[in-house]
């Protein structure tokens, strides 16, 4: 057996284990990541499998790729849409955010370790970012759905922040290596370089990403694999010429999701099993290269800074940054929470190891403890404190199968399958008498193996399957009316949103006379939605409540910067 053939057993072997130990994930709870992780750890030099591997280059080199994959996926997943609440609070955590956190572990932990002050800022730089395959892994693997506004924040800083821990940590190791013992401006024009040339190159990029993707004429499973090589091509390009690599790919996916071009669906489902795959490749390694018993030795420090890093540098970072923003005390309290560090500590932790500086060694094992506190503490409990703060909405029902018609999503239709469950609003009836919104139209029924036109299927029953022809625009309609609907009782939608559903048109003073309740003077000739945007500090988004007198109105759907629906609860009695 050759050396290729016995690296291929392994790393096939150590894939499928991951793989096959993630279902026991989800049934205890526990964080994928760590699994991975862990399974790593277990085939590494201290575990049962006792695989020695120790190449920090090759672990830099491994890591940088499969983290831009899972950056360009994060940028793809990241709809435009959620730039109306996201963006500007998500963009000051990514940059100011990152610098605070810096600087409190940074201090912190000269402090404890004695360092002098650049070493210390070196690990505060770090450990400084949130990592995008963590928070996206955590918030898909788990099914979270949580509000807009607390969601696409947590994505798209985690997506966009890891640009500013590579500057902060290259800067620090470039005074260290001058010789400087304090900061100094020096840096400001490596900043620029990086953070300009990689906003350039991710724009243009995606751009030129999607002219071509619209133009070539390519086998259906090739679309995909332009994404990725026109992403890691440009990545590379921007890397080498001193910009920000990682910023330039997760721009790119953006512009690609924004675009929506040609295959657009097939890309997202295949660069999702691409991000999945990179994961589990970076963690294994990076389990792999942990040696168990050097960490030992810095534990009660390293504990001690994960300490300080989650209870007191990512809170005040949150709290600070998003003053301008208003957010709800329940939400800073959950996006601080949500701080999760993950690979990216460890890679970043290679650069001083690459670049000789003295403390490497330490500093990696106080990033690989980090990493572990972060995963298991965090990652465990995050479900559970999201419900505890009610940040959790009903998930908007999807189609369980779908078929583009066009190219691109956004010029015409798409086939929609829905298994109808035993909650189906639509049981009953007939497909053909169903009151399907704008053109969409029902073609077949399947039920036990036949295929049934929708004139002749009869009542719809459990376990059929219904097929429409629809616009994309229509997909959250039909999903109320044939999804099924498996949720948690607090989250059932009469529960969470009520029992009645009023237009945001509506006029404020005749619902609340309708109810007997007292409306605040100057504000009777308002409508719901008027009201609803005048109580609410923040942009306004689904699952967000405004008490009417002993009613609560719930915001149940938001079209552009339009609340087009809302629900009414009537949580007490009304006297």
């Amino acid at each position: 057996m050759t050396d290729i053939d016995q690296f291929v057993l392994i790393a096939g072997a150590l894939l499928l284990v991951a793989i096959l130990a993630s279902a026991l994930s989800y049934r205890i709870g526990m964080p994928l990541l760590l699994v991975f992780l862990a399974v790593g750890m277990l085939a590494g030099e201290d575990g049962p499998g006792g695989i020695v591997f120790n190449d920090v280059g090759i672990a830099y080199a491994v890591g940088s790729v499969t983290l831009a994959v899972i950056l360009l996926d994060g940028g793809l997943n990241t709809r435009s849409e959620t730039f109306r609440t996201s963006l500007r609070p998500a963009f000051v955590l990514a940059t100011l955010g990152v610098v605070i956190t810096c600087v409190v572990v940074g201090l912190f932990a000269a402090w404890l370790l004695d360092l002098g002050l650049l070493e210390g800022l070196l690990v505060g730089a770090v450990v400084g970012s949130t990592d995008a395959a963590a928070v996206f892994a955590l918030l898909r693997a788990r099914g979270l759905q949580l509000k807009e506004r607390v969601a696409a924040t947590l994505e798209i800083e985690s997506g966009s922040n890891d640009p500013m821990a590579v500057f902060l940590t290259i800067a620090v190791i470039e005074l260290l290596v001058a010789g400087h013992r304090v900061p100094n401006l020096d840096v400001l024009p490596l900043f620029v370089q990086q953070m300009g040339m990689g906003l350039v190159a991710g724009i243009a990029g995606g751009y030129a990403l999607d002219w071509l993707t619209n133009r070539l004429s390519l086998e259906r499973g090739m679309y995909p694999l332009l994404v990725l090589a026109g992403g890691l091509a440009i990545y590379g390009l921007t890397t080498v010429l001193g910009g920000s690599g990682f910023l330039a790919i997760y721009l790119i996916g953006v512009v690609l999701r924004h675009r929506a071009p040609r295959e657009s669906h097939n890309i997202l489902q295949v660069h999702n099993g691409f991000a999945w795959l990179a994961q589990i490749a970076m963690f294994l390694m990076l389990g792999l290269l942990a040696t168990p018993t050097d960490l030992i030795a810095d534990a009660p420090a390293a504990f001690a800074i994960a300490l300080v890093l989650m209870f007191v540098a990512r809170p005040i970072a949150v709290a600070v940054c998003l003053i301008p923003f208003r957010f709800p005390w329940r939400e800073q309290l959950f996006i601080a929470w949500v701080g999760l560090r993950g690979a990216v500590p460890i890679i970043l932790a290679l650069f001083p190891l690459l670049a000789g500086i003295a403390q490497a060694e330490l500093i990696l094992d106080l990033a690989f403890f980090v990493v572990l506190i972060s995963l298991t503490v965090q990652g465990w409990t995050i479900p559970r404190l999201a419900r505890r703060l009610r940040l959790e909405v009903p998930a908007k029902p999807g189609p369980d199968e779908r078929m583009e018609l066009t190219p691109r999503p956004a010029d015409g239709h798409a086939i929609l399958g829905y298994r109808l469950g035993a909650s189906t609003r639509a049981l009953g009836r007939w497909a053909s008498d169903l009151r399907n919104p704008g053109n969409a139209w029902a073609v077949a029924v399947l039920r036990d193996g036949r295929t049934l036109m929708p004139e002749v299927a009869g009542p719809l029953a459990p376990g059929d399957w219904l097929y429409l022809v629809a616009k994309d625009a229509d997909s959250a309609t039909l999903g109320d009316l044939l999804a099924s609907r498996e949720a948690p009782a607090f989250l059932d939608e009469r529960v969470f949103f009520g029992d009645f559903i009023l237009n945001g048109s509506a006029p404020l003073g005749a619902v609340a006379a309708q109810y007997g309740q007292p409306v605040q003077k100057g504000m009777e000739g308002m409508t719901l939605e008027q009201f609803m945007c005048a109580k609410l500090d923040e942009l306004p988004v689904v699952g967000d409540r405004v008490r009417l007198g002993k009613l609560e109105l719930v915001i149940r759907d938001i079209r552009g910067d339009t609340i087009t629906r809302i629900g009414l609860r009537i949580p007490t009695h009304l006297g």
